[in-house]
């Protein structure tokens, strides 16, 4: 016999386990219910895709309990584990990324997330046990078994278990019963049976205690709807998700003829904590005739609508089918459309018949969504068409749609301008003119969004138009507009000593207040997208951009004046730098020397002084 030592993660999470994860200690059975069933899974799957000699004819799950000497016994014919399995399994946790979880777990009451991970959902068992015994025997493996045992305060013991069976059997040590801890009596029959019922009814296993079974074993997606209620709907969510709180949105389906198959799939009512994590778990299960075939099949749902969850049953595919053969597979692919037109059109009708659940949508997902405007040009229309977006029409978010009912009388264009905060966007110089024009311009502020608008062209006829890119002329009148003619040699000379930063200097039609602003010409990337690019390693030339000039503000006036009193006066080309800089800084950009900003500011206002 060997003893080891936890993890020093895996202590701290059995001490959080313990004393303060779970309010609802109940939760220890479900999760070595579904451990169970994965290992009987795991069997059935390794039989047919591996040719493991292994007895699938009566895979089950086994309680039993023994009131007198306090214990209770999860027992399982399923695949089994290895000793090193085993102590990497339930001695360590390093897969499930605790270091950064183990932080998040202390600020939360309720942890479902980390479910899924059979060394962490066992850990649980030590919220009702003050000692755990395993053992276990891996199916195709000559010799013997395993044992496993741990009271939970640091340390295991790992022995040889000779005579183990194939399948794996948790004996927990029940602690004392103590109702004001929310701890009860495990060995109640009445409350094995309430927990089986809640929790694992559609486990496809039996589940077993003595000669009764005590799950239906039933398919929750192959029900008719009218037959399950939201509570086996929210509790199967729940399984599937490792999230405590109930769906938003049910989406039941059902295709038949020449090619068949079942699906379930939910809508969270919020997003999960690495929606944006690249090594996120993510995908659908995907059975094939009620046989487990794999977990997080990330070919039946594209990346945008990750947040998905849910189980697809088809009749029409092989057993043995690999991810490989997924990515290709003509069956799999037309699956894939049609979840996704579903899950489109179910949000799409939630605008309408529930505002408030696509309210909490869009603000959980949208970012996620907009994704899709980049991976998947067919879907360009009814993606913008569930889109929502603020805008200074008002503090709400608005659909392209009502953007389009209140454009203006011979406006032909969407205006949009992006920026790091709705608070910059609104505070930028490119905004004057159209805000005392009274027009609408939409405010896009998520890094996703300096990357859709440029391939994607327009929506309902209407072009997209950047109000920071190329030029801008809403008045109508043209005695309003300033002669370029009279500021001619000042423009040509800001535009020579600027050189190096600008491509050309120009007067605005879209300043009011601000003496100047910093466009791009149409074609160009902008500074954010080009600053992204840069960030992941993709160095180019930096593009320059068109410096413009407010002829009415006082600031270029007095430039003006002062460039034909004296074209060489020593101190233009610095008043030039600074009035680049202060455009630069408008926008939220970053100066390149800014100290030397500072001085030459200083320099001056110290000569105003």
């Amino acid at each position: 016999m060997e003893t080891l030592e936890f993890q020093a993660e895996a202590r701290q999470l059995l001490q959080l386990m313990v004393h303060s994860i779970y309010s609802n200690k109940d939760i220890f059975l479900r999760e070595l219910i579904s451990n169970a069933s994965d290992a009987l899974d795991k069997l059935r799957l390794a039989k047919l895709q591996d040719g493991l000699e292994a007895d699938t004819s009566d895979l089950h799950i086994e309680i039993e309990v023994d009131a007198e000497a306090r214990t209770l016994i999860v027992r399982d014919n399923g695949i089994g584990m290895t000793r090193d399995e085993v102590v990497e399994l339930i001695g360590t946790i390093a897969k499930s990324g605790t270091a950064e979880l183990l932080g998040k777990l202390k600020e939360a009451k309720e942890s479902p997330e980390l479910i899924g991970q059979f060394g962490v959902g066992f850990y649980s068992t030590f919220m009702v046990a003050d000692k755990v015994t395993l053992v276990t025997h891996k199916a195709g493996t000559e010799g013997h078994g395993t044992r496993w045992e741990s009271a939970g305060e640091g340390t295991f013991t790992i022995d040889d278990a000779p005579d183990a069976p194939v399948g794996t059997t948790i004996t927990l040590h029940l602690r004392p019963k103590d109702e004001d801890d929310a701890l009860y009596d495990y060995t109640d029959e009445w409350k094995i049976k309430e927990i089986v019922k809640r929790y694992s009814d559609f486990i496809s296993f039996p589940i077993r205690k003595g000669d009764e079974t005590l799950n239906s074993m039933k398919a929750l997606w192959a029900r008719p709807r009218s037959e399950v209620t939201d509570e086996e709907y929210h509790q199967f969510y729940r399984h599937i998700s490792h999230d405590w709180t109930d769906p938003l949105e049910i989406i039941n389906m059902k295709a038949e003829g020449t090619f068949e198959y079942e699906a379930l799939l939910f809508i969270p009512a919020r997003a999960p904590h690495d929606l944006f994590q690249r090594d996120a778990r993510r995908g659908l299960q995907l059975y094939v005739k009620r046989v487990f075939i794999m977990d997080d099949s990330k070919e039946l749902i594209p990346d945008y609508l990750r947040f998905v969850k849910g189980v697809v049953d088809a009749a029409d595919l092989s057993l043995n089918i690999s991810r490989e053969i997924l990515q290709q597979d003509r069956h799999i692919q037309m699956i894939r459309r049609r979840l996704v037109k579903k899950v489109l059109s179910t949000i799409k009708d939630l605008m309408s018949s529930s505002p408030e659940k696509y309210a909490t949508f869009w603000r959980e997902f949208g970012r996620a969504v907009k994704e899709g405007l980049l991976a998947e040009p067919d879907n360009h229309k009814p993606i913008l068409e569930i889109a929502s977006f603020a805008t200074t029409h008002g503090s709400e978010p608005t659909t392209l749609a009502a953007y389009v009912e209140r454009m203006k009388e011979g406006q032909e264009e969407i205006y949009f301008l992006t920026g790091e905060s709705r608070s910059q966007v609104e505070n930028s110089p490119h905004m004057e003119a159209f805000q005392a024009e009274g027009y609408e311009v939409l405010i896009l502020t998520d890094p996703v969004d300096e990357v859709w608008v440029d391939v994607v062209p327009e929506f309902d006829g209407k072009k997209l138009r950047s109000i920071a890119r190329g030029t801008v002329d809403l008045k109508k009148d043209e005695e309003e507009k300033q002669p370029e003619g009279d500021f001619g040699p000042l423009l040509g000379f800001l535009t020579e000593k600027l050189d190096e930063r600008v491509k050309e200097v120009r007067l605005s039609h879209r300043l009011t207040t601000s003496a100047a602003c910093l466009v791009s010409d149409a074609d160009d990337i902008t500074p954010a997208l080009e600053k992204m690019y840069r960030a992941m390693g993709q160095e180019g030339p930096r593009v320059k951009r068109i410096l413009e000039l407010n002829p009415n503000h006082p600031l270029v006036a007095g430039l003006r004046s002062a460039h034909e009193r004296k074209a060489d006066d020593p101190a233009l080309p610095d008043t030039a730098e600074l009035l680049y800089g202060t455009a630069l800084l408008a926008e939220g950009g970053d100066l390149d020397d800014p100290a030397r900003f500072a001085k030459l500011l200083a320099d001056r206002l110290a000569q105003t002084v």
